[in-house]
């Protein structure tokens, strides 16, 4: 496996680049904004976008999509329960944020348990409502990219529409400890961390 952060825009968001060693096709999750820069760093990295994976639909997370998908055809990926909001400017706040309204249509709907696959690579995605409503983590190898659900320290907010706090609480606890403590948290802000020291560590759990 190929694995790549670019940190991007003004909110600081975590771009992952996860890519084949066989295909060198390269899966893009969150790609937030800055389109070239991250462009470029696949290119260095001699890989093909081939899929995103989106872990919500909030504009710090999809600011880019539109760019990839028009240079490459890149495939989005989505849970079913943020497909609607990924579609309106006015839902994924990109209007708000970027002043550009960016409406993303959604070509695969994701549900839990769903597996991706891409060359060697196999994206199992784990549905963790609480940020949003289709909030989701996506894991591969022994990493597990959480997007704003779970953070080094801290947990994604639950004050926007469709979110919960039990429900973001009940989605680390029931979902993501029950994976290895050794597994490596990337999140969708921040530095990353393992699932042992956020069961240890982290104040809201």
């Amino acid at each position: 496996m190929i694995f790549e952060t670019v940190t991007v825009g003004m909110y600081g968001a975590n771009c992952y680049i996860v890519g084949s060693e066989e295909t060198k096709e390269a899966a893009i999750i969150d790609p937030g904004a800055e389109f070239n820069r991250i462009d470029k760093k696949i290119k260095s990295m001699g890989l093909t976008p081939q899929i995103i994976i989106l872990t919500h639909y909030h504009g710090d997370h999809i600011g880019a999509v539109e760019d990839f998908v028009e240079k490459y055809g890149t495939k989005v990926y989505i849970h079913e329960e943020d497909a609607e909001a990924l579609g309106n400017s006015a839902m994924n706040f990109t209007k708000s944020m970027f002043g550009k309204d960016m409406s993303i249509k959604a070509d695969v709907k994701l549900k839990d348990g769903d597996k991706i696959n891409l060359g060697e690579l196999t994206f199992e995605i784990i549905h963790t409502p609480g940020h949003t409503k289709g909030g989701i983590c996506i894991k591969v190898g022994n990493i597990m990219m959480t997007g704003d659900t779970l953070f080094n320290s801290s947990i994604g907010r639950t004050d926007f529409p469709g979110g919960s706090f039990e429900e973001i609480i009940s989605s680390i606890k029931n979902k993501i400890f029950k994976y290895d403590d050794e597994t490596i948290i990337y999140p969708g802000h921040m530095s990353p961390s393992t699932i042992k020291n956020e069961k240890k560590f982290n104040p809201f759990l």
